[in-house]
């Protein structure tokens, strides 16, 4: 079958990209070097991707119109809000409930060591009662009336009996005294994470031991006594405040004003102690009729002055390499 030859011609002719054009007439074929100007890929059809432009030797320049990652890639909307989403919402739902678990078991482990409402009673304290507890504690030979009140069977609050032990003063003693040596540490060049670390790991450590020694002293001499383990925790943390004091006192003052501040507040340790830790010790003892000078009654004494004047010691070990 004869074609028209004209025809056959413009059905085979490639319409030339006028983007590419030379300005040379005589050239055979498009300058390639710099890429396809699609990128190897067809050329977009009108009205559907946006229109293309030849952008030299950058290639291709994108004139406008829906990008194809727009179209290939749609967002869902549950992911654009997720709060909107149901399956986040029973997420929620259900981590609340297992934080509230949670909760619920930590406090029923803890209550099979520590009651939370016994403990509790340690830190209801108010202004006026530290004021009036770091008073005793520095200037004991002051305070005359030692007795600790109960009200049914049970001590009373620190805040009505400034007499009664807290852990409210040991604990930002404790936390003061850690800061405190980060800054000697500091004017020292020896600060260092782990070194502070390790400062504040040894003095629990030996409040620990320290804590555990009273135990076991208890036990052996057979004290019946009303005395519970925080509150020892509790006694043997107000060293801290006269260690605060004494390493104060050596940095602005220099190692003998340290030396002089740190006699003080044992002193007034030991003698806070005694008082207080007697009528705790010796009261079985006074309530059965026993002798003052009884064997049993001198060997309860003489353990009442051990833990008192064992203080300094872990004073002094505690801090005197702060001072410099």
């Amino acid at each position: 079958m004869d074609h028209p030859v004209g025809s056959y011609r413009h059905a085979s002719k490639r319409k030339p990209y006028t983007g590419m054009e030379s300005g040379d007439p005589n050239q055979l074929f498009d300058d390639t070097s710099f890429g396809t100007p699609y990128g190897g890929a067809q050329p977009p059809q009108p009205g559907h991707w946006g229109s293309w432009s030849h952008g030299g030797p950058t290639g291709n320049v994108y004139a406008g119109g829906p990008r194809p990652s727009e179209q290939a890639f749609n967002v869902p909307a549950f992911l654009s809000d997720p709060m909107t989403n149901p399956m986040t919402n029973m997420a929620m739902a259900y981590g609340s409930t297992l934080a509230n678990q949670g909760k619920e078991a930590m406090e029923k482990n803890i209550d099979k060591y520590i009651s939370v409402n016994r403990l509790k009673y340690y830190f209801a304290v108010d202004t006026v009662y530290v004021g009036k507890k770091l008073g005793i504690l520095l200037f004991p030979y002051m305070h005359k009336d030692w007795e600790i009140y109960y009200e049914k069977e049970t001590s009373v609050a620190p805040r009505a009996d400034v007499n009664a032990p807290d852990l409210y003063i040991p604990c930002m003693a404790f936390i003061t005294y850690i800061l405190l040596s980060g800054v000697a540490l500091g004017m020292q060049n020896r600060f260092s994470p782990e070194v502070l670390g390790i400062q504040a790991t040894s003095a629990l450590i030996w409040l620990f031991i320290e804590t555990l020694a009273v135990l076991f002293s208890l036990y052996v001499v057979t004290v019946r006594t009303d005395l519970t383990t925080i509150d020892l925790v509790a006694y043997a943390g107000y060293k801290y405040v006269g260690m605060i004091l004494s390493i104060t006192t050596g940095l602005l003052f220099g190692s003998k004003a340290y030396y002089g501040m740190l006699a003080w507040c044992s002193f007034a340790l030991i003698w806070f102690l005694i008082r207080t830790l007697r009528l705790k010790i010796l009261a079985d003892v006074a309530a059965e009729g026993c002798m003052v000078h009884s064997g049993k009654n001198q060997l309860r004494m003489y353990l009442t002055a051990a833990v008192a004047c064992i203080q300094p010691f872990f004073m002094y070990w505690l801090s005197y390499q702060l001072v410099r």
